[in-house]
């Protein structure tokens, strides 16, 4: 989830109907949807599955949207096998069930990763995007890798330590004013704390009138009010890389 101190139910929203343009490959122990830059550049990205998981069509749709912008990209499954959260499910089950998939533990699947794309994907540059539950594990990485140059955390945010602000490198936070999962509050304190003490650069936008997962789980054609604002999340989202990676 986007905030493992208060679990609330998160809408899959819509979800995309998309076969993808990458492929998936075997990364050590875990599976990956791999999608190759069509220009070489030495740059790749990894991005971080929601809790639905690493076969999402909507998170390959923004996997391949970045490869197409010149990064080789990555989504590995860091549930490692293990069943992604069903929108079905029955959300007072949902406590037990993120136990068994913290996303500040996944050091072994992100140094499998890191390793395929430098050995077999001639990286020499990386960055890593992560959604929702994956917000927070981008948040994570991003205070223990220096070998990311840049991460982007979109609806997602480290609540149970009190450092939340040692980042090794440029992050984008990326929050939705009226999400029911990350309150305004924990984006204020998180902007003081980053404010106070964090030595790099980094940046908080908050898009006013969205829900959660609005940059990935909604169509771009959902409304012309929420177009805007999808579009300019994910122009963020590149610059970001762009400027860092």
């Amino acid at each position: 989830m986007a905030n493992e101190a208060r679990p609330c139910p998160c809408d899959i929203g819509h979800r995309i109907e998309y076969g993808g343009l990458g492929h998936e490959v075997q990364v050590e122990h875990i599976k990956a949807y791999l999608t190759k830059s069509p220009v070489d550049a030495g740059k790749a990205v990894i991005v971080i599955q929601d809790i639905f998981g690493w076969q999402l069509p909507n998170t390959r749709y923004m996997a391949d949207m970045i490869a197409g912008n010149g990064y080789t990209t990555i989504v590995p499954d860091f549930f490692v096998g293990q069943e992604p959260w069903h929108p079905s499910g029955d959300w007072s089950t949902f406590p037990e069930w993120l136990k068994t998939r913290d996303a500040r533990r996944i050091d072994k699947e992100v140094d499998a990763v890191l390793k395929y794309l430098k050995q077999r994907c001639h990286a020499k540059k990386i960055g890593v995007v992560g959604f929702c539950w994956g917000g927070v594990a981008v948040h994570h990485v991003m205070m223990k890798y220096p070998e990311f140059r840049a991460g982007v955390s979109i609806y997602g945010i480290v609540k149970d330590s009190e450092d939340v602000y040692s980042l090794k490198n440029p992050t984008l936070f990326i929050f939705a004013e009226n999400d029911a999962v990350i309150p305004l509050e924990q984006v204020s304190l998180l902007t003081q704390k980053l404010k106070e003490n964090c030595k790099v650069e980094y940046q908080i936008k908050t898009f006013s009138g969205q829900t959660h997962g609005f940059v990935h789980r909604k169509r771009e054609d959902c409304s012309p009010e929420d177009k805007p604002y999808i579009d300019e999340a994910r122009r963020s989202l590149l610059e970001w890389l762009h400027k860092y990676v």
